[in-house]
């Protein structure tokens, strides 16, 4: 027995490991730790083979597995088609994020509307002629079915020539300028279409980010959504902004080429499509060489898209015609700017189109720019003399033209208006004024002789004087120290107080140089001041609108009469007249000669020549010139009776030609104003002679004689009133 369990035992074999086993052989598989569970079939030898690496061969190493292509290939398409579906829901997800975020940022598309125009400020003459433009300059919108057919062909053919088969975006168009882009290296190209550009210009910046392209897509789709291809582009049409101001092809059109967009050539709209790419840069006003580029490039693409033949396109380039002057340009626009200037002052807030109704004649307005700047082109160099300034108006105050200097385009200052220079003695009439209203007459004697105030000696231009002299005389010939005599006689204080109730609204300075012009004025106060001369002796406001109409017809204003100001005596009027009718006849603005009209005035020169003034008027018409530089550097001895005269001159003889003659009011028997006459001025040391009988003045007793020397030119013979005019005649 024992034995027998002896043998059992010594039977038992222990476990061994092969010496090639390796550990992933122990590893149990996925059918072993089910069979472990006990829950299901063991494998079959086959696949346990294949799960544990495969069949073996007799020393137990692994037969080569064999690959399987259509497994992986499948497997590989799966994975792509995965992580692709994967990809493309959180690209769309971020779409929408951005359109959401873009959307955010913009007005309620509900709410959107088209914006309206910017208001246009339509400025009309006398006449109801059109003189100029303001406000963005805006012309009226134009149907698409009125304009010639080439004119919005050549905007599609070079801005975007799938715009009848794009939904507001084209795809082709960004891609095409994405390419053109990378070559060049830059931007060279640009993909918007015509509807994103409109988008841009309703309802966004310029500002060139991402944000702003977005937001002008996402108008774009809603633009293309609420609004036909044809609305679109009509709208676009009138819409876009062409340079130098001009908003619309009609503003455009009558900006660069004087006509209405219905009338533009072929070669005119090629141009007018060019300017959109850059209309600051290509502004035919500004770069005529590069609009006119530009427009062939224009044309050549319009030939490109069928629109026009070869032919057209040759011809078109061949005859350009835009040499055209525009409308509105020249001196017309200071008067345009000192109307916007005024109007909210008339009307408020201007939110809708107006027409503005002046007081300026076309006729005299050209006239007056014509005078000046030829005077200028001849003699500012002469006379080194660089800017001139024009005030007409009636004499009720109503401006009939105005020139503000010498060409707008160069400088917009109004010299006319905002300027401020000294009178020198064209400011004398004040002072002469005053001492008739406290009871001297035209016939009244002064001195012209050496004069000293606390150290300053006032001098005439000659530096000579003529001893005794009447007052008429004096201002004649403007005699400094009778003026400044006169001036301390009646008090400077109340010289000022004259020259503003007459209509003078700059600050003067009372003191003894006031006499001679020396606080600064406008020359369209300065007009102004002088109109009541020529009225009878009424105080005017200088105005140039007469009525405000919206574009429905409605008056927004209306001027309303001016009160009856009695700002002189009717009497001291007529004595004023009878001695400045000798400025014109004997004294220092004798060029001043208009043939069948009475007329009178004051010349006036600043200190060093810096101003030369002349202001003259007839019963019609009061006129005022000004000439000097704008740094107030002195001129060439250039003098109110000089330059000014002959352009008041020609000027005034255009202005009346056809107007019925009338005469200024004079003092009682004073002589016909027609029949010429000059008045005496007093030879030095001799006895004055008694005042002339048509002064209507009862003869004064001759003062005692000067002690002056006497003129050689005088014992000869030769009249001194002669002598006089010729040795100052144009210094004053």
């Amino acid at each position: 027995m024992a034995s027998g369990k002896k043998k059992k035992s010594s039977s038992r074999k222990e476990p061994q490991f092969a010496p090639r086993a390796s550990l992933s052989d122990l590893r149990l598989n996925l059918q072993d730790r089910i069979a472990i569970g006990g829950d299901a079939p063991r494998k079959p030898a086959a696949r346990r083979e294949a799960s544990s690496g495969g069949p073996r061969g007799k020393s137990g190493a692994r037969k080569p597995r064999k690959r399987r292509g259509t497994g992986s290939l499948r497997r590989g398409l799966y994975r792509t088609f995965y992580w692709g579906a994967v990809l493309g829901l959180w690209a769309a997800i971020a779409v929408v994020g951005v359109v959401i975020y873009v959307g955010a940022h913009l007005p309620p598309i509900q709410s959107l509307e088209i914006p309206k125009r910017p208001p246009t400020i339509q400025i009309v003459g006398l006449d109801g002629t059109v003189l100029a433009t303001r406000g963005e300059m805006a012309g009226a919108n134009v149907a698409l079915k009125e304009l010639p057919p080439y004119l919005p062909k050549a905007f599609i053919a070079i801005e975007d020539r799938r715009f009848y088969s794009h939904y507001g975006i084209d795809p082709l168009g960004i891609a095409r300028a994405a390419i053109a882009n990378v070559l060049h290296r830059g931007v060279s190209q640009g993909g918007s279409t015509l509807t994103q550009q409109l988008a841009k210009n309703l309802f966004l910046t310029q500002e060139r980010t991402l944000q702003r392209k977005l937001q002008e897509a996402e108008l774009a789709f809603w633009l293309e959504r609420k609004l036909s291809k044809n609305q679109i582009l009509e709208l676009y049409l009138n819409r876009v902004y062409f340079g130098s101001g001009a908003y619309g092809v009609e503003a455009a059109a009558q900006k660069y080429f004087g006509k209405s967009a219905r009338r533009v050539t072929l070669a005119e709209a090629a141009m007018l499509a060019g300017l959109v790419k850059s209309p600051s840069r290509l502004a035919p006003n500004r770069n005529p060489a590069g609009a006119e580029k530009r427009a062939r490039t224009v044309l050549a693409a319009m030939a490109d898209a069928d629109f026009i033949t070869e032919k057209q396109a040759r011809a078109a380039i061949a005859h350009p015609s835009y040499a055209v002057k525009p409308t509105g340009a020249g001196t017309i626009n200071y008067v345009a700017d000192w109307i916007a200037e005024v109007l909210d002052d008339l009307i408020g807030q201007i939110d809708q189109n107006i027409t503005v109704e002046t007081t300026i004649d076309p006729r005299l307005q050209r006239a007056a720019e014509a005078d000046v700047i030829d005077e200028l082109a001849a003699k500012s160099v002469k006379f080194n003399v660089s800017q001139g300034a024009l005030v007409a108006m009636t004499p009720n105050g109503a401006v009939r033209a105005m020139v503000g200097g010498r060409n707008y385009g160069d400088s917009q200052f109004n010299r006319a208006v905002t300027a401020k220079r000294q009178p020198g003695s064209a400011f004398k009439p004040f002072v002469y004024l005053t001492a008739i209203e406290s009871g001297l007459t035209p016939d009244t004697i002064r001195q012209d002789a050496p004069l000293d105030i606390k150290g300053w000696r006032p001098e005439n231009y000659s530096h000579e004087y003529f001893g005794s002299v009447t007052l008429t005389q004096a201002l004649a010939m403007s005699l400094n120290t009778v003026a400044v005599r006169l001036g301390l006689e009646v008090g400077p204080r109340n010289v000022v107080r004259t020259a503003h109730r007459l209509g003078i609204a700059s600050r003067l300075d009372a003191n003894p140089s006031i006499a001679l012009g020396t606080s600064e004025v406008s020359l369209l106060e300065l007009v102004g001041a002088y109109a009541p001369f020529a009225n009878g002796g009424r105080a005017v406001s200088p105005h140039v609108i007469t009525r405000i109409r919206a574009a429905n017809g409605k008056v927004l204003y209306r001027r309303p009469p001016d009160p009856a100001n009695q700002a002189i005596a009717p009497r001291d009027v007529a004595m004023m007249n009878t001695m400045m009718r000798q400025t014109l006849i004997s004294g220092t603005a004798r060029k001043a000669d208009l043939p069948g009209w009475m007329a009178a005035g004051k010349t006036g020169t600043s200190q060093e020549f810096r101003d030369a003034w002349f202001i003259g008027y007839t019963a019609k018409l009061v006129t005022g010139v000004w000439l000097g530089n704008d740094d107030n550097s002195p001129t060439r001895k250039a003098t109110g009776g000089g330059l000014p005269v002959e352009i008041w001159t020609r000027f005034m003889r255009t202005a009346l030609q056809g107007v019925p003659v009338a005469a200024l009011p004079l003092a009682t028997g004073a002589p016909s104003p027609f029949a010429g006459g000059t008045t005496t001025l007093v030879q030095a040391g001799a006895t004055p002679p008694a005042a002339p009988a048509t002064t209507g003045m009862a003869p004064r007793p001759a003062p005692a004689p000067s002690r002056n020397s006497s003129r050689p030119e005088a014992a000869r013979g030769l009249g001194l009133d002669g002598w006089l005019t010729d040795r100052l005649f144009g210094r004053h």
